[in-house]
């Protein structure tokens, strides 16, 4: 899911985005913890989306408070 789609997404739609992507980062980081995960950048790409979306939802968060 790239930044765009991330803004287009309804609240529910990234609240299930993010779940996946946290069960996501667990199972690789079970993996790297035994020695099964062979490409070590999968997380670091993980963890920077993550953070991407957790910013999406604040700031979406933000805007919708100065409206009310």
């Amino acid at each position: 899911m790239d930044i765009k789609e991330m803004r287009a997404a309804t609240a529910e739609a990234q609240g299930k985005e993010l779940t996946e992507l946290l069960r996501q980062q667990f199972t690789l980081r079970m993996q790297n913890s035994t020695g099964q995960l062979g490409n070590v950048s999968q997380l670091r790409k993980v963890r920077r989306e993550i953070a991407r979306l957790k910013t999406v939802m604040a700031e979406k968060g933000r805007t919708e408070t100065k409206k009310a």
